[in-house]
């Protein structure tokens, strides 16, 4: 490196420490420039020879909205290859990408907002095509390898800066602004914060997005955890990005701040670097920020605490050093490697769900069938790049077993809608019009983009047209044109065939029928009379002498159709399977349809829809190979199917993968990354964050699965032997076993290795994924899978010691081929920390420190720190904490509230009870504390029970005397 010259400041020698060099063009800058510096997009600094800077490319499996990308499989589709060495891999080509597009295209932003590290506790959660697992050693795994894979390795220069979303306990699109997580201690430091801490603390993060939710009563964007926990992780600067809106948020929907320059102080004290906010306008977060130091909610020395994150990160790109930046000519993108790299991740991904009587893999000279609703489908997602490749697995069955031995049925119902007049609606020809994919220009916000005008509105003629109507379920359905363009509605309000997939952020190709009574109609069971809502829009569809619109209907009455239908989907189906050796249904979801971000699904069950058709496909042909293309588990009946298979939403190569597969090119080693439920009846409340209390994933779950967490079958068959496990020393624990492939066939095993604490004197995980390893073996080849894994992996948090305990006793490691097909087991015996009772006497109780609770949510103490516990919907709540050390003894108890209610504290003695009721002064507030008094004569080492009742907050028990 060559010193600076001596025109240059000293931010811009390379020879010097980073701090400093921050501190030099911090203290260049004005005030005003950097509060500018504070919202997504900074604005550049001419006189300084400042670049403008923006937080936020989306990155989550390739480079999303900013137009054509190599597309990679949906992160849960990575989470299933359980593959951290190909996860890095696909980080690095993401990256590249990244960074090949900004060298073109400056809207494209180095600060990448990827990966989603969000646990899916939750099956019915609309995002949970983002995240990796519902493990959280599975999910830091994965995310570790991909945000390595995205940093790249030079030890000082970055080529893409990570951020990490959506910091805290996120699990829910309903109602996402204002809801609250009730995420109780253990909850917290053993489920939801462990993903985030071990990712972080692996050293390639770049900074954390929190969630739009609150937890325990207060917005994660204004949470002391950022603090507390997240910046206590690593010695780097962490840069907190604001998700979109959630600022306002504070105010506008969350109500939780009076003012907009509170709020916006608040977030920015409690660990907002960044603000993505009212899109590119920064004039409203400036003016805040700026009111907020007027106001004196801020001090300069906050203003640069924030931007000296940020710096720290521009630094870390190589943006003030172009002339050493490594990444600074990378110019791959979509090349051959990155291609065959999204083949291989497709391959990888699928999970192999049943295959009696080895049906598979296909013989080459197989007869099949191919029906479906996604069997000529590649679908993309809100957060993917468009697809420049894209392959179905109708053209890569095509491809593999030739034509002549393939026959496809898609299995739409063919329809055609009839007005009140006797014409039927039609899509006039458009034979000049351009062949445009949605998002292909790319966009800074794709939500923003509009509806094709280009084209022209449906007309109502006497012989119509002939649409393909699909219903997704919950009635929601979308209608096709003969050309393959879906029917959609524009910004002017005219229906047109003008889309080449549903998508968008409010999708504008979705509709519902709403069954009429009509005068023709003498039975309601036969009645196809049905006004047609657009769901976007939630207008009715009219029919205007100018075209098919959707209008205010005061303006324009809405058109009663009657629906026609002239083939059902499953007579089609049945046509096709009847002459095959084999049916492949190929079924799924649409990404943008019934689950997806602002939307969770309402039940895992198949859409009806799909379920006809499978049951026409089994009915015609016993020899019926479900398919499942997903982007969530689903409940689906396979008894009497001989084999399933599921992959997420595999990208651009996502049929030829799927068809190698099926053909035995490539043997199927991808193990769900979450649990499948058999029913809806076996999830709790998508709300209830409670993992332990309610027993959820494959930690807590003491129900039958349809499929466990970590299933998947393979072409060969394995065995496991030789497991030993020892304690090494006081902090390791060493665990090895072999795995042999004993089949035929060369092919991948993940093997699993799981703990389990039989003796545990707390509610511990069934079992516990502490290691994994994915393996190639040929036939007959054998390996030894070989651990050293921090004894902390047996810890839990003690709720009495305020810590992490390693609890003395026994402990079960368990090696197999998923959390339920155990294969060897072996016992270790832990020292350990024995437990303490907890000093009551001296510190009382923190009321959310319970052991156990029925009834009860955490909420805030107060706006800026601290829990406290109140009955859910102002009913009744109790408490149980296990082992209180009155000491001596104690003659009165004190409990700390506001509110309005009544506290009852038991204490179980030998003989019998001792219960002091209480009903503190009611206060104004729910952050105005008051204390109640009562007599309690207790000693020795007892359980307490508190109840609460009414609409009260406790904070605190104390006792004395």
């Amino acid at each position: 490196m060559t010193a600076q010259t001596p025109s240059s400041p000293p931010f811009r020698d390379p020879q010097l420490p980073t701090a400093k060099r921050i501190d030099d063009l911090l203290s260049r800058l004005t005030l005003d420039e950097r509060v500018a510096f504070l919202h997504q997009f900074a604005p550049a600094v001419e006189r300084l020879g400042i670049a403008a800077f923006r937080t936020g490319q989306e990155a989550l499996h390739g480079v999303a909205w900013m137009g054509p990308a190599t597309v990679f499989p949906q992160a849960v589709g990575l989470g299933a290859t359980w593959n951290e060495e190909l996860v890095h891999r696909v980080g690095e080509a993401v990256s590249k990408e990244v960074r090949a597009m900004r060298a073109r295209d400056d809207r494209v932003g180095l600060n990448v907002w990827a990966p989603t590290v969000n646990l899916l506790r939750h099956p019915l959660w609309g995002r949970n095509e983002e995240g990796y697992s519902e493990d959280p050693k599975l999910t830091s795994a994965i995310a570790t390898a991909y945000t390595r894979g995205l940093r790249g390795d030079h030890p000082a220069y970055w080529r893409t800066a990570p951020v990490l979303k959506h910091w805290l306990a996120h699990n829910n699109e309903t109602n996402r602004d204002t809801t609250s997580s009730s995420v109780r201690p253990r909850v917290l430091h053993e489920y939801d914060l462990r993903a985030f801490r071990e990712t972080v603390e692996a050293g390639a993060v770049a900074g954390v997005m929190p969630a739009y939710n609150l937890v325990n009563g207060r917005p994660n964007h204004v949470s002391p955890l950022l603090g507390e926990h997240l910046r206590t992780w690593t010695d780097t600067d962490l840069l907190v990005c604001s998700d979109a809106a959630a600022p306002s948020n504070l105010v506008d929907s969350e109500h939780y701040f009076d003012t907009h320059e509170e709020a916006t102080a608040a977030a920015l004290i409690a660990g907002v670097d960044s603000f993505t906010d009212h899109g590119t306008d920064s004039t409203k977060i400036i003016a805040r920020l700026q009111g907020a130091l007027s106001q004196g909610l801020l001090t300069e020395e906050d203003i640069d605490r924030a931007v000296r994150r940020q710096l720290s990160v521009r630094f870390r790109l190589g943006e003030f050093d172009p002339q050493y930046d490594p990444y600074a000519d990378t110019k791959d993108f979509d090349t051959p490697a990155h291609r065959a790299l999204a083949q291989e991740a497709a391959e990888q991904a699928i999970v192999l769900l049943k295959n009696d009587d080895a049906t598979l893999p296909l013989a080459p000279d197989t007869r099949i069938a191919v029906v479906g609703l996604l069997a000529d489908e590649c679908k993309a997602d809100w957060y993917s790049g468009t697809l420049i490749h894209r392959s179905t697995p109708l053209e890569a069955l095509y491809e593999r077993f030739g034509a002549e031995r393939v026959e496809f049925a898609e299995g739409v119902d063919r329809v055609r809608l009839r007005t009140s007049t006797g014409t039927f609606l039609h899509v006039p020809p458009a034979e000049d019009a351009p062949d445009v994919a949605r998002g292909a220009e790319g966009a800074l916000d794709p939500a923003l983009l509009a509806g094709r005008t280009d084209l022209p509105p449906l007309t109502a003629e006497a012989e119509g047209t002939e649409f393909a109507l699909i219903d997704w379920g919950e009635g929601v359905l979308t209608l096709r044109a003969p050309d393959g363009r879906y029917l959609s509605v524009a910004e002017d309000g005219y229906v047109r065939a003008s889309a080449d997939q549903p998508g968008g952020w409010v999708v504008q190709e979705t509709f519902r029928l709403e069954p009429q009574n009509y005068p023709d109609s003498t039975n309601s069971a036969e009645n196809h009379h049905h006004l047609l809502r657009h769901v976007g829009t939630g207008r009715h569809v009219s029919v205007a002498a100018d075209g098919v619109k959707v209008a205010d209907e005061k303006e324009t009455p809405p058109e009663i159709f009657e629906l026609i239908v002239t083939e059902r989907g499953e007579e089609s189906v049945k046509r096709v399977a009847a002459r095959a050796d084999v049916v492949v249904v190929v079924a799924g979801n649409d990404p943008h349809i019934n689950g997806r971000e602002t939307e969770d699904r309402a039940t895992l069950h198949l859409p009806a829809h799909q379920e006809r058709l499978l049951r026409a496909a089994r009915a015609a042909n016993p020899r019926t190979i479900l398919t499942l293309t997903s982007a969530y588990p689903y409940a689906v009946d396979v008894t009497d199917l001989p084999a399933a298979l599921w992959t997420a939403h595999g990208g651009q190569a996502a049929g030829t993968a799927l068809a190698r597969v099926l053909a035995g090119d490539v043997s199927p080693a991808g193990r769900l990354p979450q649990t499948w439920y058999a029913a809806d009846a076996d999830l709790p409340d998508l709300l209830d964050y409670d993992v332990i209390g309610s027993r959820q994933t494959y930690l807590y779950f003491e129900g039958t699965p349809l499929f466990p967490f970590g299933h998947g079958l393979s072409y060969a068959t394995f065995a496991y032997g030789d497991l030993t496990a020892e304690v090494a020393d006081e902090e390791t624990l060493r665990v090895s076993f072999t795995v042999a492939n004993t089949g035929y066939v060369t092919a991948d095993e993940v093997a699993q290795l799981y703990t389990r604490a039989p003796e545990s004197p707390v509610t511990r995980p069934r079992r516990e994924l502490v290691a994994h390893r994915r393996v190639t073996l040929s036939p007959g080849e054998s390996a030894t899978m070989s651990f050293e894994l921090p004894l902390s992996c047996l810890e839990f948090w003690d709720v009495g010691s305020n810590g992490r305990r390693l609890a003395p006793g026994s402990y079960e490691l368990l090696a197999g081929a998923s959390s339920e097909d155990i294969r060897a087991r072996t016992t270790v015996q832990v020292t350990g920390t024995p437990s303490v009772p907890r000093p009551v006497r001296r510190l009382g109780l923190s009321a959310a420190d319970f052991d156990e609770q029925s009834g009860a949510e955490i909420v805030d103490r107060t706006k800026v720190s601290g829990d406290a516990v109140t009955p859910t919907g102002d009913g009744e709540a109790e408490l149980l904490y296990r082992d209180c050390d009155f000491g001596a003894g104690v003659t009165e108890v004190a409990v700390t509230t506001a509110g309005e209610g009544a506290v009852e504290v038991e204490v179980v003695l030998d003989d019998r009870a001792a219960t002091a009721v209480l009903t503190p002064t009611p206060t104004g507030g729910p952050y105005d504390y008051t204390t109640g008094r009562a007599a309690l004569v207790v000693d020795g080492v007892r359980d307490v029970r508190v109840r609460l009742r009414g609409p009260l907050r406790l904070a605190h028990v104390g006792f004395s005397g």
